[in-house]
């Protein structure tokens, strides 16, 4: 059964992915999709500009750069209300936890804390650490 969501203006960033219906916790809401790329094709895509590649695994990326791709305006949250579910040829957003209609959906980005003063944070969470970082990093870097 198809989960109903709505791209408009985020308050995190841009533009976001909002739940259009009550969604409970563990549904599978959204697949990330786009071509399967190698390492070396997504290094030189994310040189371009691209900002929509998705780790799939050691050997491939997803690059979910095309429109209907709706996955790829979920913002990152250092509270968020979804997960990444990874299999051997799919990426899924999953909710963590009971998400009621109209509430934004967020996951966390997971980045390194390579160059982490370049992914400032905007999702105004109680605990927000200040940057795009998973959360092992946290207690490695400088509060902003």
């Amino acid at each position: 059964m198809r989960v109903w969501v709505q791209v408009r203006q985020s308050r995190i960033a841009g533009k976001g992915v909002f739940a259009a219906q009550d969604i409970q916790k563990g549904r599978r809401i959204l697949q990330y999709i786009g071509e399967r790329i190698s390492k070396e094709e997504a290094a030189k895509r994310l040189e371009q500009g691209n900002v929509y590649l998705f780790e799939l695994d050691d050997r491939y990326d997803i690059d979910g750069k095309l429109i209907k791709n709706t996955a790829r305006y979920i913002n990152h949250s250092c509270d968020p209300n979804c997960a990444i579910k990874t299999t051997s040829r799919t990426i899924w957003i999953v909710a963590l936890r009971d998400i009621q209609a109209g509430e934004e959906l967020s996951y966390d980005y997971g980045y390194d804390s390579k160059d982490y003063e370049h992914h400032p944070c905007t999702c105004e969470a109680k605990h927000c650490c200040g940057y795009i970082l998973a959360r092992p990093y946290w207690g490695l870097i400088k509060k902003k």
